[in-house]
């Protein structure tokens, strides 16, 4: 499958924190002739080929989970109330079209409610209320709560995901759907994994697209554990900054490729492998940017302090409008940031990783 195609795919599916089997699913299918494990906590590990003991290990690593919701409740108009899985602005969530799925495995549409300006006071004139997510229902159509649960099949703790159409405008270098946070880094992962099986190396491979990332980073604690990794790349759909940000403190550029982090709120990233990564870019002549975070996380935040310390990067490729139901992103910030880490797996041996 062509990256345009797996982006695609893997972005479409239905994957909410914990619910991630859609994208487990369809990620085993895109690595056809390796051998795959999945764990209880829908973490999917990927081998190209057998592990060598004598070699060190690097995990190569993406968040298979998408910022999404949970119904909480139905009331008795047949609206739901529900909560948020992830991190979310209430800004971008009014009136979005979501995917609801039911005690059927149907994926139910509906939309977050909001209040007609005939309603709300906007053909007066009145001042504009931001209304809170905990304010916000869904409308799937029904009339009542019993028709909601026994004709829609919705339920209490039904897993919901924003409902996005994937669009790539080729001339202009650009894709748009939701959950490229994180979507183009398992797509990535993918892809890497497919790609080295051909390749010598002289260390062991091990790829993870890890679950519950925007809950609390929770499957990547569990596959660091599992995995033992000398070393860890993690992908990122990162959020990019050049629509708000002066262009002096613009960090995370679209079409300016991939973005290696120095520090975030929750890792501050080894420099030493940094400072490989950064010389790899450059001497494959690979566009890298560089950026100093305040705020954020990633799975490298957990794999980092595991077994002991791992050594950890993260690459990000820039996505505008992250944790919302639609994202803009370059094709080609992802096919650098992809190559970037298999120069980096290409150059690593045993000697670099333990002189870190």
């Amino acid at each position: 499958m062509n990256p345009v195609d797996m982006i695609k795919a893997l972005s479409s599916a239905f994957g909410a924190p914990g619910f991630e089997d859609d994208v487990v699913k369809l990620a085993k299918d895109l690595v056809p002739g390796t051998e795959t494990f999945e764990d209880s906590t829908r973490n999917l590990y990927i081998y190209s080929r057998q592990l060598n003991p004598d070699l060190p290990t690097v995990m190569v690593d993406a968040h298979s989970d998408e910022v999404g919701f949970m119904v909480q409740a139905i009331k008795k108009n047949g609206t739901i109330a529900f909560i948020t899985l992830g991190t979310w602005l209430s800004q971008v969530v009014m009136a979005q079209k979501v995917l609801i799925r039911n005690i059927h495995g149907k994926l139910i549409p509906g939309i977050i409610s909001s209040t007609p300006p005939h309603f709300s006071g906007g053909f007066k004139g009145e001042k504009e209320q931001l209304t809170h997510i905990s304010e916000m229902s869904i409308d799937v159509g029904a009339s009542s709560k019993e028709e909601a649960m026994e004709k829609f099949g919705i339920a209490i703790g039904s897993p919901i995901v924003p409902y996005s159409t994937f669009v790539h405008d080729e001339a202009n270098d650009i894709i748009m759907s939701k959950a490229f946070d994180c979507r183009l880094g398992c797509a990535s992962v993918l892809h890497i994994m497919n790609e080295i099986g051909g390749i010598p190396l002289n260390v062991n491979v091990v790829g993870v697209l890890t679950s519950q990332e925007e809950n609390g980073i929770r499957g990547a604690r569990v596959a660091a554990n599992r995995v033992k990794p000398d070393l860890a790349i993690c992908f990122e759909g990162t959020p990019a900054d050049d629509t708000f940000m002066s262009e002096d403190l613009a960090q995370t550029v679209l079409k300016k490729g991939p973005m290696l982090r120095h520090i975030d709120q929750a890792m501050v990233t080894h420099p030493r492998f940094l400072r490989l990564a950064l010389d790899v870019g450059k001497k494959q002549g690979i566009p890298v940017q560089e950026a100093v975070r305040t705020g954020g996380g990633t799975n490298g935040s957990a794999i980092h302090l595991s077994n002991l310390g791992v050594p950890t990067i993260v690459i990000g490729h820039p996505t505008r409008y992250v944790h919302s139901p639609n994202s803009i992103a370059s094709l080609n910030d992802w096919v650098n940031g992809t190559e970037l880490a298999i120069e980096i797996l290409k150059e690593l041996n045993k000697e670099i990783i333990n002189d870190f």
